[in-house]
């Protein structure tokens, strides 16, 4: 049987373990009472009150051993593994553009379903761009999603492959796409339809309290027994370390830069509709409602995000200090890239966030103030160089 590499998730919190303490500071509390010097007739109140606290832990502990093993009314909720879904045919949606690469010969039948400057987004085509694969390009509204109405996630990146059973299997996460794929890539013998069901949603409660999904393994490469990936424990490591970094960092940095003011905002949002063509894609007044509900529902969001992950009204220096901190850890290197004479996936991972915002006034701010200019357009040249023809 193929062994795979499963990596780390998240520790989560469960009652079990108060539980356990409960019980057995209410077992404690039995026994004292128990084996004490109080006469066996107690006349007073306070031998009556020990009395009644005792057969109370007594009845508590019970229940609680009931409870735990019997289940409370949402654990079913909780611990749950999704796989991936499988459609039988792909949605009733308009292709928007494919990209071709005549050098493809992953025979993968791949869509994406994407907003054109969505940070995750240009994760996944920064990596399918330089793979050299070819793919077609849904187009979705960012704010009527009509062409995800298909879907059960409604977020963006989703990507479709097929299966070598004719069928196409759902991948909805910018990181275990970039995964699956790369593993993929690496032993074209697997089929993407299993390669998919070892990155599994787990649900668990968040601090909320509310019931949340996340992928299990997102940034590990799933191998066979074959030795496929020449680079040391240490250097995969490094590499999952800033893809992570990426995720859960330098993304949040995003929004409330490009949407700093309304009139960033709105700047934002006409770059977004130019290089996603939305005027040629979408009606008029679509293209419209897009740009202009959208600049200021985005303009409002970023406060909140930036209050949430704790910047200050000086954002434009976090960014800048993000940065520079990752050029540092290729300078230290001394390589052109994280993954030395050719971008790795934390390269990409890096490059595509930034990538989104290549045509804010945000970005032009951290070519002038920070050292991330050479490396970055260094990694766009590979992968325009990489990426086949746009129809």
């Amino acid at each position: 049987m193929a062994t795979f590499r499963l990596g780390n998730i998240a520790s989560i919190a469960t009652k079990i373990p108060l539980q356990n303490v409960a019980n057995v500071q209410r077992l404690s509390l039995i026994r004292r009472l128990a084996t004490g010097a109080a006469p066996k007739k107690p006349s007073s109140t306070l031998g009556l009150a020990l009395k009644g606290v005792a057969i109370g832990a007594l009845v508590g502990t019970g229940w609680s051993g009931y409870s735990f093993f019997k289940g409370g009314p949402t654990d079913h909720m909780l611990h749950e593994h999704v796989g991936p879904k499988v459609l039988d045919k792909l949605p009733d949606v308009k292709i928007m553009r494919k990209v071709f690469n005549p050098k493809d010969d992953s025979d993968l039948d791949l869509v994406l379903f994407q907003f054109q400057t969505c940070p995750f987004c240009c994760k996944v085509r920064a990596f399918l761009d330089h793979s050299g694969l070819s793919y077609s390009v849904v187009e979705v509204d960012a704010v009527l999603r009509q062409d995800i109405r298909w879907s059960d996630i409604k977020k963006v990146p989703i990507l479709l492959a097929k299966t070598k059973s004719g069928k196409y299997v759902q991948l909805t996460d910018s990181s275990m796409i970039v995964s699956s794929i790369s593993s993929f890539l690496r032993d074209k013998n697997q089929d993407i339809g299993e390669l998919a069901k070892y990155y599994p949603s787990i649900s668990y409660e968040n601090d909320a309290g509310s019931k949340v999904f996340d992928i299990m393994n997102k940034y590990f490469l799933m191998f066979q027994e074959k030795k496929v990936d020449n680079r040391s424990k240490e250097e995969q490591e490094e590499e999952r370390k800033w893809r992570a970094w990426a995720d859960d960092h330098l993304v949040h940095l995003i929004s409330p830069n490009v949407y700093r003011t309304k009139d960033e905002a709105l700047e934002t949002f006409e770059w977004f509709s130019d290089v996603g063509d939305w005027s040629v894609h979408f009606p008029k007044w679509e293209r419209d409602l897009m740009v202009y509900v959208g600049a200021f529902a985005m303009w409002g969001i970023s406060k909140r995000l930036k209050k949430r992950h704790q910047l200050s009204d000086d954002v434009r220096s976090h960014i800048y200090d993000a940065c520079d901190k990752w050029i540092n850890e290729i300078e230290k290197k001394k390589t052109t890239f994280h993954g030395g004479s050719q971008p790795n996936l934390a390269d990409l991972a890096v490059f595509g966030v930034l990538n989104s915002m290549e045509g804010c006034a945000a970005f032009k701010d951290c070519l002038e103030n920070s050292k991330i200019g050479p490396w970055f357009y260094a990694v766009k040249e590979r992968v325009l160089k990489n990426r086949g023809n746009v129809l």
